[in-house]
């Protein structure tokens, strides 16, 4: 063969020959860092599932540490929740970007939400012993000497302003929803004829038996309150209210339903719920209305 031929072709060949080795190893390094994100992500899912999994038993953990219906109800949703999505985590493949991002958003909430009840069954918890080594000390010093009758009282008015902020009233579930011309549930405030406002009073036996009147306060966007209801009293003040209603409470939750006709436009925004009960605000939410 000519020389003038061969050499050139040598040359393509090699050139070729380490285009090809090139590329196969170009690849090869592509599929290296391509399986090294792949156990990245099962890594950060296993570790998504362990701290979901940790809350399910820190939710278990915390019923055995209080004795209030309401709150242990509470825990058991969130706990029950929390389950929910660890299980649906568990049926997500880790390169699902898109869930796992939406799961790990969840799993925040989740902390968040246990992290308040934390707090939340301490200070109950500090406050129930506190309760109890101030009457253990009452009662020791009555024992001890009558002499200390006129002290003891002062212990005993404070004792009583203590049950008398224990027997105060909860509202929890509150939910407002707009109702139609035909009493159905509407999205739109244009549509509106009536605000229906639902909630729970929860179960308190330290509280007294009886009727009471429940007054719901219901203020626009603007911070004005939506009348109809009438004047109640709240911390020596005279307050205007939406709505109200006469219930008997025997001391178990007690559901409550409370509706507001409409006589004035409503303008979209954030709409503010009070629940008022025996002077004392029992309960308050916000909600946003188009």
């Amino acid at each position: 063969m000519n020389k003038k031929i061969f050499i050139p072709l040598i040359v393509v060949i090699l050139v070729l020959v380490g285009a090809a080795v090139w590329l196969f190893m170009n690849l090869e390094e592509q599929k290296q860092v391509v399986q090294d994100m792949q156990e990245l992500a099962e890594l950060d899912k296993q570790e998504m599932e362990n701290e979901y999994e940790r809350f399910t038993l820190q939710y278990s953990e915390m019923k055995t540490q209080i004795n209030n219906d309401s709150i242990i109800a509470q825990l058991t949703a969130e706990q029950m929740r929390t389950q929910q999505l660890l299980e649906e985590l568990k049926q997500v493949k880790a390169s699902d970007a898109r869930e796992i991002a939406r799961l790990k958003k969840e799993l925040a909430t989740v902390r968040a939400v246990l992290r308040d009840y934390v707090m939340q069954i301490d200070s109950l918890n500090r406050l129930n012993e506190s309760l109890k080594q101030e009457n253990s000390r009452v009662n020791a010093e009555l024992e001890r000497s009558n002499a200390q009758v006129a002290g003891l009282s002062s212990e005993k008015a404070s004792l009583s302003e203590k049950v008398a902020i224990a027997a105060q009233l909860d509202a929890t579930g509150i939910a407002m929803q707009i109702l139609d011309k035909r009493g159905k549930v509407a999205k739109k405030l244009k549509d509106c004829k009536q605000l229906c406002v639902n909630f729970r009073i929860t179960k308190n036996v330290t509280a007294a038996n009886g009727n009471r009147t429940v007054y719901v306060r219901i203020q626009n966007p603007g911070g004005n309150t939506l009348s109809g209801g009438g004047i109640f009293t709240y911390e020596n003040r005279q307050l205007e209210c939406s709505a109200k209603k006469v219930i008997e409470y025997t001391g178990e939750e007690t559901p409550v339903t409370v509706y507001w006709n409409m006589t004035q436009m409503l303008e979209a925004g954030d709409y503010r719920v009070s629940i008022f009960v025996d002077g004392n605000m029992i309960g308050t939410k916000t909600f946003s209305f188009k």
